[in-house]
């Protein structure tokens, strides 16, 4: 029951996302594709890595990753940012322009936030809030354990 439950919850939120971002792709040149959209996403949740995080985390190869970089700098979604340490390394930084962009769930987050605080106690809203805290922290110990 909870496995099935949960898949929904994430099933739900993922679909709205998806919905909102093509509800936003265009033809103009400057829009970001699918394939960019999801690769912007993840130097955003990877937190400004270097090229070759970016591209081991993706099985890419450097000069595959190196092209939709390229392609998400071009159009302003992503800075090359020099290590002040190793003039050799760069980190990908994400702009205002994509910050912008990935608040497309805002709006349904806050939404969802608002009716769980009309629907549930206080101490129910601490207790989810704790139990969110404490998934996040499983699901980066089983990441960092699958590197």
């Amino acid at each position: 029951m909870l496995e099935n439950n949960f898949e929904k919850l994430y099933l739900m939120f993922r679909s709205n996302y998806f919905k909102r971002l093509l509800e936003v792709i265009g033809t103009k040149e400057t829009s970001l594709s699918a394939t960019e959209s999801f690769c912007v996403e993840i130097i955003y949740l990877l937190d400004k890595p270097k090229v070759s995080e970016f591209a081991a985390y993706l099985n890419l190869s450097i000069p595959n990753a190196n092209y939709k970089i390229n392609s998400l700098v071009k159009k302003g979604y992503v800075v090359r940012e020099q290590s002040k340490t190793d003039l050799r390394e760069q980190y990908l930084c994400v702009t205002e322009k994509f910050l912008n962009y990935y608040g497309l769930n805002d709006k349904m987050i806050s939404m969802l936030m608002q009716g769980i605080r009309e629907e549930f106690s206080p101490q129910d809203v601490e207790k989810l809030d704790e139990m969110i805290q404490r998934i996040i922290a499983i699901m980066r110990t089983n990441a960092e354990e699958q590197v």
